[in-house]
């Protein structure tokens, strides 16, 4: 089973909910619509700012807002920034595991590991956030993560 972790599901779900909002959101308002806890909020968006996916404004009235359209966002890299390169198995990331040397496999992963890569950065986060507007559908479960 291939499995997101929960800071690139929580990206996600914080960059679409993010789009909703006409002014700046704050890591509190953003925690408070979507159910994720604040510190992980702002432990998420200072990542998402450092990737150029948000502007953070500091201030009184400072927060974040998005630095570019959910458009131009895909999945592939949310995860990306998150939790780093997608791989599938160690070979995949360069790296020779101890049986290399008698799998048969050995180096046949790129292929899946690139149809993976190829379908998540063909999917937009305004791909995703079509037709579930409304902060009950933004609310993330305590504990959730994406199943691929």
């Amino acid at each position: 089973m291939l499995r997101l972790s929960k800071l690139a599901d929580y990206a996600a779900v914080l960059l679409v909910q993010l789009d909703r909002h006409d002014e700046l959101a704050t890591s509190g308002v953003l925690a408070g619509e979507t159910g994720v806890p604040e510190p992980t909020v702002a432990k998420i968006l200072k990542g998402l700012a450092g990737g150029g996916f948000v502007v953070s404004q500091r201030g009184a009235r400072g927060g974040y807002r998005l630095a570019r359209s959910l458009d131009t966002i895909s999945i592939a890299q949310v995860i990306g920034a998150m939790d780093g390169p997608i791989a599938v198995t160690t070979c995949v990331e360069g790296r020779v595991c101890e049986a290399s040397g008698l799998c048969a496999l050995s180096g046949n992963w790129d292929m899946v590991n690139d149809a993976i890569v190829r379908t998540l950065d063909s999917i937009t986060l305004a791909d995703m956030g079509r037709g579930r507007r409304g902060a009950d559908h933004a609310r993330a479960p305590a504990g959730a993560s994406a199943t691929l």
